[in-house]
């Protein structure tokens, strides 16, 4: 019977580092995309009864998923609240013309930040600053977001609060009656380590690191952002502000019963309106996109498309007084609620031949037509009697709902760009200040340790949505990248096949056996190797709570300073630079990257071999035997 027990153990340790391998054969090919991967190891593990379903699906409960979900909420406020660029406006400034000063710059914060927060904390915060940066300065994001989640794991061991590994590796230290780490302990370490590593990354970052603009997968379609669209239609100098006194004989007419199109040319695109409800002293206004069945009112601001002359006869004839328009205010054809988008003809489109006037477009979709764009060539002029042709593209102006709304209607027309991207903007636009301070809140929640950082994280992602910052859950839920997290919630379980198998007690032993006649110091240098090489495939969470054991039992048997050894640990299980599954960080970037899985090799092995040799030269020096 024991025999048999033997047999069963050694089949499924053998299978354990087979699907170990053929996982990481996977990643390295990039075949198959990584997030599929993992699932495929995953059950792979419970198929071959190595894990139970609850223990392969814990990872999908696991704080780490949890936190990633909710830090990408947050990155979404800091990104369309204008923060991110903001952020990377100032940093610009600063820089000057710069872009080695930019990148050794960016690296500094990001390791200062870093410290007082969990690095997955720090990439999910500063990746949309990173990218804003990218952009502004024409470069690929996939040349700085690399090096973000590389710093961002230096500087876990900045402070003791940094990484959960320090925090493992000082309990354990408790629970074995030592003292537990102090806060700024492994500091020393955690700035040789951070000097050392930004040193090489500005070395090698244009010879190493990609900077092909294509392979990036951000979201680029800004291009064609409303405000640029009210540049290209030239709207600004077509937009013009009328108030109606209140002895205007326009007064409680209908938009329809006026048929300003007909008989002036004109459009009437939005209406600035006083609340008559509430405190008189304290007026509110509110806008509303100008429809059929809109009414005048007295006192009225109406934004008005057209010639200047038409606009002045319109005026002329009720009585009506133009108003200049502040610098900028064409731009308050976006905002909340209202806003443009440009829209395509499709080949069987029952639009073509027929003209904007007999469309009945603002009957059925409740958006005005404001522009035609025919090869580059712009009509905005008695645009009600041009017949429509495919190719045209038409401009449209309404609400963000009923331009969403459109952007489903496939058979007639084809929303260009990203309208629910856009309208997010808008209606977070304003709300920086709100956004900064929600971050800093959740980052002081985190390093005080108020809440446990998933909590915190949590927090902060519910208040980027309740304060507008984010326009509603479905904001929220598109911003997950679901690919990123996935991955890392089916790679977790891998951990505790491996230590179920045994398969990480044979291979401690094997090197506290090689390697014990060396002393102290060779036992530490099989550890960090061990515990390196683990940490590039399951977490560096996963792999401190698995090596840390060992490594207290091997400082004990060499009567070492069990602190030592820990740091040691620690250190290894941050050192993520190989593979993009080492970290959550890496998986963060790969996708926002768009990084192939030998980019990793190939920019972190040559760190990995630097550190290796820094830091056990580094280790006893500041904490010796």
């Amino acid at each position: 019977m024991i025999n048999v027990r033997k047999e069963f153990l050694e089949v499924q340790l053998t299978l354990t580092f087979f699907i170990l391998g053929a996982t990481i054969f996977a990643f390295v090919t990039n075949k198959v995309r990584a997030d599929l991967v993992a699932i495929v190891s995953l059950l792979a593990f419970v198929i071959t009864d190595i894990l139970t379903p609850t223990e392969a699906l814990a990872g999908f409960s696991n704080s780490v998923v949890l936190m990633i979900a909710g830090l990408f909420v947050v990155g979404a406020g800091i990104l369309r609240t204008g923060l991110a660029g903001m952020a990377g406006r100032l940093l610009l400034k600063w820089s000057g013309d710069s872009e080695l000063k930019l990148f050794v710059l960016l690296l500094i914060i990001v390791g200062t930040v870093g410290a007082f927060m969990s690095n997955t904390g720090t990439v999910a915060l500063m990746m949309p600053i990173v990218v804003s940066i990218a952009i502004s300065m024409k470069e690929s994001p996939s040349k700085f977001l690399l090096p973000l989640s590389y710093v961002a794991s230096l500087s876990g061991l900045m402070t003791l609060i940094a990484s959960p590994t320090n925090l493992i590796v000082s309990q354990l230290l408790v629970d074995r009656g030592y003292n537990k780490l102090g806060f700024f302990e492994v500091t020393p370490i955690g700035i040789v380590g951070m000097i050392v590593g930004i040193i090489y990354l500005v070395l090698v970052r244009n010879i190493l690191l990609p900077n092909e603009k294509n392979r990036t997968q951000t979201k680029a379609d800004y291009k064609l952002s409303p405000k640029k669209i009210i540049k290209q239609y030239d709207l600004n100098n077509r937009l013009f502000k009328v108030f109606v006194p209140e002895d205007s004989s326009i007064i409680d007419a209908t938009l329809a019963e006026l048929k300003l199109p007909a008989k002036y040319a004109l459009c009437m695109m939005k209406i600035h309106r006083r609340s008559q409800e509430g405190i008189n002293f304290l007026p509110m206004t509110y806008q509303e996109m100008a429809g059929p069945t809109s009414v005048i009112h007295a006192k009225d601001e109406l934004y008005v498309q057209g010639e200047e002359e038409n606009i002045r006869r319109f005026a002329l004839d009720y009585s009506l007084e133009m108003q200049e328009l502040v610098e900028g205010e064409a731009d308050e054809l976006v905002s909340k609620h209202l806003g443009i988008a440009e829209v395509l003809l499709t080949p069987n489109s029952s639009f073509i031949n027929k003209t904007v006037s007999t469309l009945g477009f603002r009957e059925k979709y409740n958006l005005n037509i404001i522009g035609i764009n025919r090869r580059g060539g712009y009509k905005l002029q008695d645009m009600v009697t041009h017949k429509l042709k495919f190719g045209d593209a038409i401009l449209v102006q309404g609400a963000w709902d009923e331009i969403l709304l459109l952007a489903r209607e496939t058979q007639d027309v084809v929303v260009v760009g990203q309208p629910k991207e856009h309208a997010s903007v808008a209606a977070a636009t304003g709300k920086a200040g709100i956004a900064g301070v929600i971050m800093l809140l959740m980052i002081v929640l985190m390093a005080f340790e108020v809440f446990p950082a998933v909590i915190s994280v949590m927090i902060g992602a519910v208040l980027m949505i309740l304060t507008g910052c984010l326009r509603n859950m479905e904001d929220a839920y598109s911003n997950m990248n679901f690919e990123s997290i996935v991955l890392v919630a089916a790679m977790l379980p891998m951990a505790t096949a491996l230590e179920k198998t045994g398969g990480m007690v044979i291979l401690s032993d094997g090197i506290i056996n090689a390697l014990g006649d060396y002393g102290p110091y060779g036992v530490l240098v099989g550890v960090y190797i061990l515990t390196a090489i683990f940490g590039q495939f399951i977490s560096n969470t996963a792999t401190a709570v698995l090596f840390a054991p060992i490594a207290m039992n091997a400082a004990i048997a060499m009567e070492a300073s069990p602190t030592t050894f820990m740091i040691a640990v620690a250190v290894a299980a941050s050192m993520a630079f190989i593979t993009p599954i080492a970290s959550p960080t890496n998986a963060l970037v790969m996708t926002a990257g768009g990084y192939k899985f030998m980019d990793f090799v190939k920019i972190g092995v040559p760190l990995q071999i630097i550190m290796f040799v820094v830091m056990l030269l580094a280790i006893p020096f500041f904490f010796p035997f």
